[in-house]
């Protein structure tokens, strides 16, 4: 095991380049699943005739669906029907994360919706405001509180799934790991050993966040 060789500063700065991909990419998706899946999450709460029902089936089919079977179908299928946007690994990447994740995260607002009691809505519609209304100033800010452990939890399983983005070429933390160890068969060992330490940095920093809000919400 050649650590020295291994370690050498244009193969970390590589290693640092496939990190800041992930970062980016994780964010992006971060972000868009976050706001779809609030959306999708407060509609099915509301039970929007017809269009609840719908979400609901689309929900269920995508959480069981496998995450590295999206990423296949948004980056080689979606492009054969005009969307050649997604021909872009990273952009790729970022939609089926965005379209797995809203799902995870559609059901963690629903859910959080949900555990606030039936008499917060009552009251608030008592007091003359709308059903929107009501949700909005007094229901979600609630569930938001409620939410923010498990959404922090599947923000870290969003990063770590960003490394399956390397099956469509993305020059990810994993993807940049590969092609440094297969320079020399003597780094393999140290270059996945400081991938894994940068994972767990990474994920160990948002888990000590998770742990301090629940602490705070407790």
């Amino acid at each position: 095991m050649d650590f020295a060789g291994a370690y050498a500063p244009e193969n970390l700065k590589f290693l640092m380049q496939g990190l800041y991909v992930t970062l980016k990419v994780a964010f992006f998706s971060i972000v868009f699943s976050f706001i779809l899946g609030a959306l999708v999450g407060t509609l099915r709460y509301a039970r929007v005739p017809v269009l609840s029902q719908a979400l609901a089936v689309a929900v269920e089919m995508i959480r069981n669906l496998p995450l590295l079977l999206i990423i296949f179908f948004t980056r080689f299928a979606l492009p054969e029907v005009g969307l050649k946007m997604f021909q872009n690994a990273e952009y790729a990447a970022i939609a089926a994360l965005t379209v797995f994740e809203a799902a995870m995260i559609a059901e963690i607002v629903r859910s959080g919706l949900l555990s606030i009691e039936k008499g917060q809505m009552e009251a608030a519609r008592s007091s003359g405001l709308t059903y929107v209304q009501a949700l909005w100033h007094i229901i979600l800010p609630q569930a938001l509180r409620r939410m923010v452990p498990p959404l922090v939890s599947q923000f870290i399983s969003l990063l770590k799934d960003t490394s399956l983005a390397t099956v469509i070429v993305l020059a990810e933390l994993m993807h940049n790991m590969q092609i440094v160890a297969a320079k020399n068969s003597n780094w393999v060992i140290p270059v996945f050993i400081a991938g894994a330490l940068i994972y767990f940095v990474v994920n160990y920093v948002l888990s000590l966040l998770a742990k301090r809000l629940e602490v705070r919400q407790a």
